[in-house]
């Protein structure tokens, strides 16, 4: 069974910032991809970004330039800087990670409140 384990949110101003980390119990390399979505009150879940095994990386449109996604392989840890926050930003962000193309493992969850 994988378990992935978020930690890293909390309440931050806009503009500030927050590091998100999903640390994983299986090798992060039997994941193609794993990253991060979101899902705001009365909201869809949304990707928020991704990273594949070979490195590549994928981004909404609406954090473009604002969060990275980086991974630590040694950790098997995957991680979600998130800068210049803004109010849309606020959300329940969850790890989820895609195991051979079907099976897909989530995270509980964490909370990003960001007060204007």
């Amino acid at each position: 069974q994988v378990q992935l384990v978020e930690s890293g949110g909390g309440l931050v101003q806009a503009g500030g910032s927050l590091r998100l980390s999903c640390a994983s119990s299986r090798s992060i390399f039997s994941f193609n991809p794993i990253g991060w979505y979101r899902q705001a009150p009365g909201k869809q879940r949304e990707l928020v970004a991704n990273i594949n095994s070979g490195g590549t990386t994928t981004y909404a449109d609406s954090v473009k330039g604002r969060f990275t996604i980086s991974r630590d392989v040694a950790k098997n840890t995957v991680y979600l800087q998130m800068n210049s926050l803004q109010s849309e930003d606020t959300a329940v962000y969850y790890c989820s990670a895609l195991a051979n193309g079907v099976a897909r493992y989530w995270g509980q969850g964490t909370q990003v409140t960001v007060s204007s």
